[in-house]
Formats: structure tokens, sequence, C-alpha cells
């Protein structure tokens, strides 16, 4: 490492948390030029951090699609106190529309292949000729990024690095002569409805409803005049599904996932959904308390269970007492030892290979484990 990387890593002290794909932006900094730059993180905003600090006269913009990510970016940034003036950190369902002389991308190995090739298109389309783009992996074996980025730029220049990963650099010389269109909408029944859904790359089950969402929809029963709550909808087909069960349901939806927002928007307008309202939350702090006659949820398996904990709890702040809980998932052991601490009645059943796990909210709540522990805990392992 250069002095002049080591010193940039010493004015950051939340850097322990660089993952390798975002330190080697940070390692490419003295080859980098341009005042409008475009940046991901694969972490907590390190390298736009890093880029504004060091080019004080550039306007910064960091991109993220989960508001969780960017609010915890912005805490951690906080710490060290406060920001760079040049530095904005945005959450939105696709980069921000402007003139870029810079584009950066940090991928995760494995990441989603269709949110990958839209981010780099759309990286393409934001810069200027003669602007540049670098992307990093953690795969110091890569090889598919590079045969993407030669789809849309001339010349790309490969720098794998071993047991850290592999750098690009491409310049933009000509606009494309086709974009593609990476969004999708799709058409399902549900109690002999037709409903359409949208959904985009980087949001759950892109493309087709998800199996677990189906048996959530099988097994709920829905009244009229119902107020229902859905964390992490996703795309929105449980959502629009519920809300077309039964006369007058009112429905809030939540989701961390910008895209995912987006998908459930387009929904309801294309379905003319009664009575359904949404929020991009990463915390649950948007649903009233004592308000819902009903709570579902389809939890992610990353992040140990932390986000799983945030939707029980959430839930059982929002349920009016002894309303009900559903849980689609594949691990139901962790919801039968943890839902007794929320919830009372608990049970579980087998729907087409997935099981739903219900209970009933307890008036007082058990649990012994604080909010911030469960942030912590998702930071950890997403």
């Amino acid at each position: 490492m250069s002095r002049r990387n080591k010193k940039i890593e010493e004015e950051i002290p939340h850097s322990f948390f660089i993952r390798p794909q975002e330190k080697l932006l940070i390692d490419a900094l003295p080859e980098l030029t341009g005042n409008r730059v475009i940046c991901t993180s694969a972490g907590r905003a390190q390298f736009a951090v890093a880029y504004a600090t060091d080019h004080p006269e550039a306007v910064v913009d960091c991109w993220f699609l989960d508001v969780f990510h960017k609010t915890q970016s912005e805490f951690r940034i906080s710490e060290d106190g406060p920001p760079p003036a040049n530095l904005n950190l945005f959450c939105q369902p696709d980069l921000p529309d402007h003139e870029a002389d810079l584009v950066a991308f940090a991928f995760k190995k494995g990441g989603e292949a269709e949110l990958t090739r839209e981010l780099m298109q759309q990286g393409h389309q934001r810069l200027v000729e003669g602007g540049r783009m670098i992307v990093s992996t953690d795969n110091d074996e890569d090889q598919w990024i590079h045969s993407e980025l030669r789809e849309l730029f001339p010349k790309v220049t490969r720098r794998p690095i071993r047991k850290q990963g592999t750098v690009y650099f491409a310049t933009k010389v000509n606009p494309l002569r086709k974009i593609r269109d990476f969004d999708c909408e799709f058409a399902f029944r549900d109690r002999g409805k037709l409903i359409y859904a949208y959904s985009r790359p980087g949001v759950f089950s892109h493309r087709h409803i998800d199996p677990g969402a189906r048996a959530l929809m099988n097994i709920m029963e829905v009244k009229s005049g119902m107020k229902i709550l859905d964390l992490g909808c996703g795309a929105g087909t449980v959502s629009l599904a519920a809300a077309f069960a039964a006369e007058n349901v009112a429905l809030h939806a939540v989701d961390s996932n910008a895209r995912a927002i987006q998908s459930l928007e387009r929904g309801i307008a294309k379905n003319e959904a009664p009575g359904v309202t949404y929020a991009l939350d990463a915390d649950g702090a948007s649903p009233a308390s004592d308000e819902f006659d009903l709570a579902l949820a389809n939890p992610p398996y990353f992040s140990n269970y932390a986000i799983a904990d945030l939707f029980l709890d959430t839930a059982h702040r929002a349920l009016k007492p002894k309303s009900k809980v559903l849980i689609v998932t594949k691990t139901p052991n962790w919801f039968v030892e943890r839902m007794p601490l929320w919830y009372a009645d608990v049970e579980v059943g087998e729907v087409n290979g997935y099981w739903i796990v219900t209970g009933r909210k307890r008036k007082e709540q058990f649990t012994d484990q604080p909010r911030g522990r469960r942030s912590q805990e998702r930071e950890e392992y997403e």
C-alpha cells in the first residue's frame, strides 16, 4: 500500500469495515480523476468518503439500493465528525441521473447478474464521452464482469490482484447503440383474480412470484375491513393479493429496498388496487402501533435472523391485541423457539414445501435483544 493510500485509510477510522472490493477502489485513488463522481459501496461508503476527502473540488454521489445500508453508512461516517461537504448519499431505484466524469462500482463475487449488468449499463449512460469507469470485485479469477464490460466498452483493462480481487478500467468512447430493459411485468392469479406485478433486478424473486409468497397467499385469511401489514413486501405480490382478497381492506407494505417499493407502486397503479400504502423503511418505524388485524412476512434468510427478529418486533408493536402474525419460512425451528417472546398460541404447518408459523400478539413483549444489536448483527452478516 502506498503512503498516500495509507494516509487516506488512517483518516477514515471506520476503515476496519472495508471489504476487499471497496479497498481495491481506494487503492486505485491515485489513478482516478473527475469532478462529477457516481459510485456504489460494498460497505459503508468508504471509497466515496476517501475520494471526496482527496478531491474537495469534486461532487461525489454514493448510491445505495437499500435504505438500511445508506443509514448505516451515514451513522459510520458521522462517528468521525461532519461528513465531507461534497459527499452525497442516495437511496433510490436508479443511479443519480446526471452526467459523470467517473463511475465506480464495487461488486461482490456471486452477486446478482442482472443487477450488475443494469448498473454497469446505467453507469455507461451517465458517463460523458472520455469519462472513465472503474469496477472492482472480490474475485481474483473473475472473467464474467470482464466479458460484460467488453459489451459496453471497446477497450477494458483487467488487473487481477492475487487473493484480493480484480479491478477493471474502461473509458467511454461512444453512446451505446442499444439500451436493454431489465424490468419485468408478470401476472398471477389469486382467488380467481388476475393480478399484475412488476419487478426489477435487485428485487427479491425478480421476474416471477416466489413460492413462499404463494404459500402465504394460500394460507392467509383476509376478512372485509381488515387492516393488514406486509413486512418485507418485495415486488408486492402478497400485498396486492391481500388487497383484493376481501372488501375494504387497508394494507400497509414495508420494504428497505427502493426498487421493491417502486415495483409495488407500479403494481398498485396497474391493478388500480384500493387501500394500499407503502413506506421505504429499514427499522419498522412506519407502521402505527396497535392498529393492524393481521401481519404477513416473508423474511430473508441472510443476516443471522436479525431481520426476522425485527419483523417479529415490528409486527408485535403494530398488531392489535390477540391479532395474528403469519411468517413463511423454510427454517421454522428458530421461529418456533423465538416467537413465544412476543406471541401466544404459536403454531407451525407445512404448505407446499414451506412452513407457515403463526402466533397471536401477547399484551407484553419479553424480548431480551435491543434493536441496536439487531442492526449490528444485520450489518455483520450482509
